[in-house]
């Protein structure tokens, strides 16, 4: 039954907070699994097994093991949607159940879905271009026309929940899972109550890997604990993951009234800049993604001595670290090497949109939980990279403030500042 419409207001104002949390990862199906292994820091990446990728330079990643997209969608949608958009129908499912909301309760033009993509469905895409070139056209299905399309997983989400606010697809490759967060909270600025957000990410396949393979920053490691070592004197370039996280945003008075069983934290703060400097290369210094971070601090209106933990982006290749680094002691200054700093995407592999909000997720349960979850393979930080890294084992920790780093390729870069409730 709809609830009656109660149109919201439009108002800077309003204010966004996470409410509820859905993850597919490689080191876990479900929220509770990953955040234990997170915790652990058990690690997700392994040999490919979803294809032989033998004559690939590239032969680890981090593929999401035990998914079962019948638990969540009809059998008939499957065959019109990619692996994409089967675990991120998963994820949401999961978070709207964490938050106990049923959009079937509520009126559908309070409720939006806005989510990032970096790549689409690959899968799908790849099987219809080899009956294209194989068989001939005949044998292309019609479904290729919106299972590959970066808003499919948005557009999926919202007719099955029928979300009929605002919606929306967010492209910027490693940054796009933040952005897509701030964007969720600018519409429920503008009077939209409740958004499923984040994003993920299924690249683990042969096209998609030989397209990741040309820039040139994937790395060759034969063994797991080689390939993703952000930070590390032997960090080697990454390895792509599959995955990601949906997350729960709602206007804070509204979450408050319907009784939410939970508020992990609220978003007070978002910077992004754009380094303008060349395709695939990063600029030779790293103030612009300091500023990202300077900005997501004013907007917050807080100062670093705030900031209890980092999540850093860790590209894991040795160029894009020293970029970071030199982000941070320049955003945050003399504390740059008291604040702790995680980067729990080391356990699963570089998950593009999928990461920024897959760290969002780790962040909110770490200030729930009071702990900092460890960075893997981690084992001799760089000269000069005299950061508080968390290694080894979790840390406990009084974590009420949190600063969430991302980047893409192409110049983006996104920091985002998180508190908790109190």
């Amino acid at each position: 039954m709809e609830a009656a419409v109660r149109p919201s207001l439009p108002s800077l104002d309003r204010r966004t907070a996470f409410t509820g949390i859905g993850v597919v990862a490689p080191t876990g199906v479900g929220t509770d699994a990953w955040w234990k292994a997170t915790q652990e820091g058990k690690s997700g990446i392994g040999r490919i097994t979803r294809f032989d990728s033998s004559k690939y330079a590239t032969q680890l990643a981090g593929e999401v093991d035990g998914f079962d997209p019948e638990q969540f969608i009809e059998r008939r949608l499957m065959v019109q949607t990619d692996r994409w958009t089967w675990m991120a129908l998963g994820a949401t499912q999961m978070a709207l159940e964490d938050a106990d909301f049923d959009p079937s309760e509520h009126e559908p033009y309070s409720m939006s879905v806005i989510t990032a993509s970096s790549s689409g469905g690959n899968e799908f895409g790849q099987h219809e271009i080899q009956n294209l070139w194989g068989k001939g056209p005949g044998f292309v299905g019609a479904y290729q026309s919106i299972a590959w399309f970066y808003a499919a997983t948005t557009g999926q989400i919202a007719i099955k929940h029928d979300m009929k606010g605002p919606c929306g697809v967010v492209l910027a490759e490693g940054a796009g899972g933040l952005e897509a967060l701030q964007q969720s909270r600018r519409t429920i600025r503008r009077g939209v109550d409740f958004v499923v957000s984040g994003g993920l990410e299924a690249p683990i396949g042969p096209y998609a890997l030989t397209c990741q393979q040309g820039n040139g920053y994937l790395s060759t490691a034969s063994e797991p604990g080689d390939a993703f070592r952000p930070f590390d004197a032997r960090a080697n370039g990454y390895v792509p993951g599959e995955g990601g996280a949906i997350v729960i945003a709602e206007d804070l008075e509204t979450a408050k009234q319907r009784g939410a069983p939970q508020i992990y934290a609220e978003l007070i703060g978002y910077g992004a800049t754009q380094d303008a400097y060349h395709w695939g290369e990063p600029a030779p210094d790293g103030r612009h993604f300091a500023r990202a971070m300077t900005i997501a601090l004013e907007d917050a209106g807080i100062g670093p001595d705030e900031i209890d933990a980092i999540f850093a982006d860790a590209a894991g290749i040795p160029e894009w670290d020293r970029l970071e680094v030199e982000a941070i002691k320049q955003a945050f200054g003399k504390r740059a090497t008291e604040v702790p700093v995680t980067a729990p995407k080391s356990a699963v592999g570089r998950l593009y949109a999928g990461g920024g909000s897959l760290d969002v997720a780790a962040a909110l349960l770490s200030m729930r939980d009071g702990v900092i979850p460890p960075t893997i393979n981690l084992d001799d930080p760089v000269d000069g990279f005299d950061l508080d890294f968390v290694t080894g084992s979790p840390r406990k920790a009084d974590v009420r403030t949190v600063l969430v780093n991302a980047r893409g390729y192409g110049g983006f870069n996104g920091a985002l500042v998180l508190r908790r409730e109190t």
